[in-house]
């Protein structure tokens, strides 16, 4: 019967009169409408409030007496706190956070413990281990001894401990009997992965209880760094084997700390060895009596090394006592390299172990310098021979160790100490490896403080023995991270520069260079900075050598752009821009023009118009946007057009607004491949055209007027060769916008009648981040947005009254919308609105000096007809589309949407006085609820609002229409 009555109520409506069903739009009041509907302000105490508290719901009656609508938060007896129902879930408490506290609390534990001892300012062997890799490497052949392990022994239960003992014994002295097989002829890489595998057999073996086996991988590993028959790789070599003696360390330590654990109580990390129980102390000194019968000295002292925090468990003074032992077993090493790199792997496990004890750090380093001589010596010199090893290349394989042994000697050591040892290394002759690990490890507060005495001594070094760029180098590298004296920086710029300028590998000669730069740029002006990069030029363009310093290069620009902040400046230099025309190799140039970009784009935070930066940074965001091509990436190409923006945001020409519009139009013509910087030009003339408005206050004069319709013609020229059409769409919006707002009626008109004709053109699916979306929704609200700027958009005197509205009307109904879509009855809907707003006598919104159709036509009857007509057209269709979805029930839930969004147009616009309008608004709204599709919050509170409005005067009928307004159930 209901589905009957309203297709009644549709038919009576169509078949009557025009003026029977037309909107009849009702009289509008926005500025009362206004006033009534502003929330009420209530002051607030902001000592008692504040928007992140918790919610408090304060029962009505107990608060009668309190003064209406207080915001205050503070309980009372019956006040409660919403809760969180996930926080309550949990108790208060989240497993995650619960884990995070956790962890960082024992993060937090652990880092404390260290930093008692060794802080965050040491920088740990780990950081070093791969640069040691990377930097000592050799095409030479590499040999390495296999362990091939029988199956293991198995003891009977009755045999005696020491028989067992000494079985094992024998095993290890077992090394010549087919249990290894040496492997000759590998490569670097062979041999980095044959150590690897060791590493593994080591875990492998130990996960097994193959102990035997386990320390014989090590004797083994170990006895392999008494070997330097290919020098260069030694250090690299001396990498991958202490790591498997740190593995081995490990394992033994966690061995035994297990065992101490046994009755499920851990030990803790401050234990003595009275917690130790005897088992542990047991198995614990047969690793000791186990490497002690080690017969060479090398894979004993490493092993016993790998092994020294083991000492914890016997004695407190265990690994105090040993420390002096192994320092002074290292003096029975002949080969000064391997004893070197024997003191730095102690000096390790010492700083690991117990770096409170500074005397056998101390130890060690003096044992160098009184062995130091060695390294000149004889042997070492026909070996030198034999293996066509230069003597700089051999210095060089010392400076890992030493740099170590000498960072640990000087961590946190006094000044004395430190002066002590710079005076003693000084007395040795040839000392350039050793005054250049010492610029390296100590503060460099020190050695700044002291930068004259260490020039003196660099220029007393023997050149032939250790490069003296490479000590210039160490030097600067403290210099770059502490300021020497203020009145000796020149003559230390002048003096290191002297020696660096003489340098003739191009190579050695940058590497050097680049060091300096920061000490320049922190301590001097541009006028210092522009005589180095000049000197750079000079040494590095002969035979292109700059294509093979790149990196270094780059490190330079780096280092001046982070203390050279001002463009003008850094641009004003004579050298910069030629320095910058090294970078050839379009990645690199590429890589340097992003990095000059970002930093402008950071620390410029003012407009400019200074010629010799704009002319500098259009060259160089001219060679960003030539980089790119039919293979960049769209995210490159984002990142590119992000910078660029950026500058062109940041070119202002003040009231010069002419060479402003001339800067844009020279930036279309250099930056036309990349379309975000065409749309940013855009909006840049278009907030040149405002501002040009803003500063004449709206009334231009014929200069500026012709200014505007420039700017407007810049964008209606720009714009059609943008690809995205929902770009070109609310371009056209925008500009037309800002054309009206400068009383250039005609370019408006053009720009708003581009748009129409450009929307059919509009795809149904576009690709959204390289997915296929549907444009409707987007189409939509383009739309809707174009109807708000109609309403103060003038009629053109030559073409018909509303032909923008009509348009627009006209493409959506030859538009090809989507089969099973409301998309154009929802725009019909929306049009409503926008008629009823025209037929007021004074509209919600104008622009200035602009007249709209309300003073155009003043409310002539012959207009209100039109729109009246305009109307009933769209409503009929209206009605039409809701009876056909009616006749299917799967698309009965979009009627009910359909006929809800019909019903508040007419609720909000409609003259509801009209009977059949509001009986119209009443069948729509029985229609909406008919089948139980409509959502009943939202029901419930449209009946408040028109229960409200029908308490404003003049409003009755509206009462009369919620008689007849009814909730349908569901079932």
């Amino acid at each position: 019967m209901m589905i009957q009555k309203v297709s009644c109520h549709f038919k009576s409506i169509i078949s009557g009169d025009i003026k029977d069903h037309a909107l009849h739009s009702r009289e509008r009041r926005y500025q009362a409408e206004l006033q009534s509907s502003r929330l009420e302000c209530v002051p607030v105490e902001f000592g008692d409030y504040h928007p992140l508290k918790a919610i408090t719901v304060t029962d009505a009656k107990s608060r009668r007496g309190a003064r209406k609508g207080s915001t205050s938060s503070s309980s009372s007896s019956s006040s409660s706190v919403a809760l969180d129902p996930l926080s309550s879930m949990l108790d208060g408490t989240d497993p995650l956070s619960m884990f995070a506290a956790a962890s960082a609390v024992e993060d937090l534990g652990r880092k404390k413990r260290e930093e008692e001892v060794v802080g965050t300012d040491f920088e740990p062997w780990s950081a070093k281990r791969g640069e040691i890799l990377a930097r000592f490497t050799t095409t030479e052949k590499l040999s390495i001894v296999s362990i091939y392990h029988s199956s293991a022994k198995i003891f009977p239960g009755s045999s005696a401990v020491s028989e067992k003992v000494r079985t094992r014994l024998e095993e290890l002295d077992d090394q010549e009997e087919g249990s290894q097989r040496e492997l000759l002829n590998l490569s670097q890489q062979e041999y980095a992965n044959r150590i690897e595998e060791l590493n593994q057999s080591l875990k492998e073996a130990w996960a097994t209880d193959q102990k035997v086996k386990a320390l014989k991988i090590v004797i083994q590993c170990s006895k392999l760094l008494s070997d330097t028959s290919v020098i260069q790789f030694y250090p690299s070599k001396f990498v991958l084997i202490t790591d498997i003696l740190d593995t081995f360390g490990r394992l033994v330590y966690d061995r035994i700390s297990s065992m101490c654990s046994a009755d499920s109580q851990t030990l803790p990390d401050s234990f003595t060895a009275a917690d130790v129980n005897d088992t542990a102390k047991e198995t614990c000194l047969n690793w000791f009596f186990k490497i002690a019968s080690i017969r060479e000295l090398i894979p004993r002292l490493y092993v016993e090394a790998a092994i020294l925090k083991c000492n914890r468990f016997l004695n407190k003074t265990g690994i105090q006592e040993t420390l002096p032992r192994l320092t002074a077993m290292i003096r029975g090493i002949g080969d000064p390299l391997v004893a070197v790199y024997a003191r730095a792997y102690l000096c390790r496990v010492g700083m690991e172990v117990a770096p409170q004890l500074k005397d056998s750090l101390n130890r060690n380093f003096f044992d160098l310098l009184s062995t130091f001589r060695q390294i000149h010596g004889d042997s070492v010199q026909n070996q030198l021979v034999l293996q066509h090893v230069e003597i700089p290349q051999y210095l060089t394989l010392y400076s890992p160790a030493i740099h170590w042994i000498l960072q640990c000697v000087a961590y946190r050591a006094p000044d004395p100490l430190l002066t002590e040892m710079m005076e003693r290394c000084k007395k040795l002759g040839n000392n350039a490896l050793l005054l250049n690990s010492v610029m390296w490890a100590f503060r460099a507060e020190f050695v700044a403080a002291r930068a004259t005495d260490f020039i003196g001594m660099i220029k007393d070094c023997d050149e032939a023995g250790f490069p003296k760029h490479l000590l210039f180098g160490s030097l600067g590298r403290s210099l770059a991270c502490a300021d020497p004296p203020e009145a000796e920086r020149l003559t230390i710029l002048n003096e290191a520069w002297k020696v660096i300028t003489k340098i003739r590998g191009p190579q050695d000669y940058i590497h050097c260079a680049e060091i300096w730069v920061e000490f320049t740029c922190r301590h001097f002006t541009k006028r210092e900075v522009n005589t180095v990069l000049a000197d750079i030029i000079k040494h590095l363009t002969p035979d292109r050598a700059f294509e093979d310093a790149y990196p270094l290069l780059q490190s330079v620009i780096q280092k001046i752009l982070t203390y050279f902040h001002d463009f003008s400046v850094l641009f004003s230099m004579e050298r910069f821009l030629p320095f910058l025309d090294m970078f050839q190799k379009d990645g690199v140039r590429v890589a340097v023009c992003r990095t000059i970009m970002e930093v402008f784009i950071k620390h410029q935070l003012e407009p400019t118009r200074d010629p010799v930066i704009l002319n500098a940074l259009l060259h160089v965001c001219k060679a960003m946007h030539d980089s790119v091509n039919a293979m960049t990436l769209e995210d490159e190409k984002r990142s590119l057009s992000l910078l660029i923006s950026g500058f062109i945001r940041m070119v202002w020409f003040g009231r010069d607004f002419e060479q402003q519009l001339s800067f844009c139009v020279e930036a279309r013509a250099t930056f036309c491949n990349l379309e975000p910087l065409l749309v940013q030009l855009i909006h840049t003339v278009n907030q040149l055209a405002m501002e040009t408005r803003r500063m004449m206050r709206g009334n231009h004069s014929r200069k500026t007027a012709a200014f505007v319709r420039a700017c407007a013609a810049y964008s209606f020229i720009t714009i059609p060769s943008l690809s995205s059409i929902f770009c070109r769409l609310s371009l056209y919006l925008l500009s037309g916008q800002v054309a009206l707002a400068n009383q250039c009626l005609s370019q408006a008109d053009a720009f708003f009648k581009a748009a129409v004709s450009l929307l059919p053109e509009v795809p149904r699916t576009i690709s959204v981040e390289g997915k296929s979306r549907s444009s409707e929704s987007l189409l939509l609200d383009f739309i809707n947005n174009f109807f708000a700027m109609l309403l103060v958009v003038p009629d053109h005197p030559e073409h018909g009254v509303l032909y923008l509205v009509r348009g627009v009307l006209n493409m959506v109904q030859d538009y090809t919308w989507e089969d099973n879509g409301d998309a154009k009855v929802k725009v019909y809907i929306s049009a409503l609105p926008l008629l009823a707003a025209m037929s007021q006598e004074t509209y919600l919104y104008s622009i200035p000096k602009v007249d709209s159709n309300e003073t155009l036509y003043g409310g002539d009857p012959k207009f209100l007809t039109e729109i009246d007509k305009l109307c009933e057209t769209l409503i009929s269709q209206v009605l039409d589309y809701l009876k056909t979805l009616g006749r299917e029930e799967n698309t009965v839930r979009r009627q009910g949407s359909l006929s809800f969004s019909l019903f508040s147009s007419l609720l909000a616009h409609g003259d509801l006085r009209n009977n059949k309008l509001n009986q119209l608004a009443v069948n729509l709204w029985n229609l909406n609820h008919k089948h139980g599709c409509s959502d009943t919050r939202t029901s419930v509170r449209t009946l408040e609002y028109i229960k409200q409005q029908a308490q404003q005067p003049g409003m009755a009928h509206i009462g009369d229409m919620v008689q007849r307004l009814t909730l349908q159930s569901r079932t």
